[in-house]
């Protein structure tokens, strides 16, 4: 099966890199990131957590504190021009309004002190240049978007007084106020039930094919990911490990961190299927391993993955699928290691 991605990419970024500085130490956060955000079509980050999945999304939203995050390196184009070089002016006319964010916890990102027609407004004041009346209208029409009963009364009440599953339609309502090119969504179900998980994400399928946007999805749950990706970014310690269209990474998965996180899905416990976790835990910044990043904990190491500079490999003749392992090589070791009864998908 070949898919093909629209020929324009609405987003491009090439060789991010992102680094804290703490005390005299620079740790890199996101290493040398790069992928392209396409109208209409999800793209998913997913991971363990500390991997780098959310520092990327907040990388390019360019909303990282400094100190202790020194500015990004790398490109991140946008009709023609690279946002990491813009001014902060410039880069507040388009964050929120050309590219828009759900963040993880609607909790903390709602303020308590406001109504919801109050902190709803002041995206429509400071984006769409509307006031009063009209603002209330814009702010009333969002709502109704995504489908939030007696949106008139919501409008009236403080965050407490909402569900959690109502928050995060608040969220995507501001989010999407503007109706933005790029809609970046943070672990976006994260606390929520099962019910209310599905219909947050039927709402952001529905407005996304109504609309056009390009999502970047960042999760770790692959339920997730297969009713909501196109493509997929397995991410390791700061670093791409896989990328593929979501049939390679669930079918033909290539890196044996990405066989891990299959293998240690609930929904197989739910099947009276064994969890095979993934051994020890990902390192921290401080003692991230040389060679490859994943070497310490994977099963088909060799002596070749503990140094040096590991390159990206092509799984399959679209070059659409690459992995970030030496088992791909060609080599007579590395085959050996393929064709063990231990190498199963």
């Amino acid at each position: 099966m070949v898919e093909v991605m629209p020929t324009d990419p609405l987003l491009s970024v090439r060789d991010l890199t992102t680094q804290l500085k703490i005390g005299h130490d620079i740790w890199t956060v996101v290493d040398q990131l790069s992928f392209d955000l396409f109208p209409g079509k999800t793209l998913a980050l997913v991971g363990e957590s500390g991997c780098g999945k959310s520092l990327t999304a907040h990388s390019l939203m360019r909303i990282l504190p400094r100190p202790p995050a020194l500015p990004p390196k790398g490109q991140v184009l946008y009709q023609g021009r690279n946002l990491l070089e813009i001014s902060e002016k410039e880069m507040r006319k388009i964050r929120g309004a050309k590219i828009a964010m759900v963040f993880q916890d609607p909790v903390s990102a709602l303020n308590p002190v406001y109504t919801i027609e109050n902190q709803m407004i002041e995206v429509a004041r400071l984006h769409l240049n509307l006031y009063g009346s009209d603002a209330s209208e814009r702010a009333l029409q969002a709502l109704e978007e995504v489908g939030i009963v007696s949106p008139a009364a919501r409008l009236k009440d403080y965050p407490h007084q909402l569900s959690g599953g109502m928050k995060q339609r608040v969220m995507i309502a501001m989010a999407l106020m503007c109706e933005p090119d790029i809609l970046i969504a943070d672990e976006p179900t994260t606390a929520l039930d099962t019910t209310i998980q599905a219909q947050v994400l039927k709402l952001m399928r529905n407005l996304q094919d109504q609309k056009g946007m390009a999502i970047l999805l960042i999760t770790h749950d692959m339920g997730v990911v297969a009713e909501m990706a196109d493509e997929v970014i397995v991410m390791y310690t700061a670093q791409r490990v896989e990328k593929g269209y979501v049939h390679d990474i669930f079918d033909h998965r290539a890196h044996p961190y990405t066989m891990g996180l299959f293998n240690a899905r609930p929904a197989l416990q739910k099947r009276g299927i064994k969890l095979a976790a993934i051994p020890g835990n990902v390192p921290v910044f401080k003692h991230i391993p040389k060679g490859c990043k994943f070497h310490t904990r994977c099963p088909f190491v060799m002596d070749k993955c503990r140094q040096g500079t590991l390159p990206d490999f092509i799984i399959d003749q679209n070059a659409s699928h690459i992995a970030k392992c030496w088992l791909y090589d060609d080599s007579k070791e590395s085959h050996e290691r393929i064709q063990s009864p231990d190498f199963i998908l």
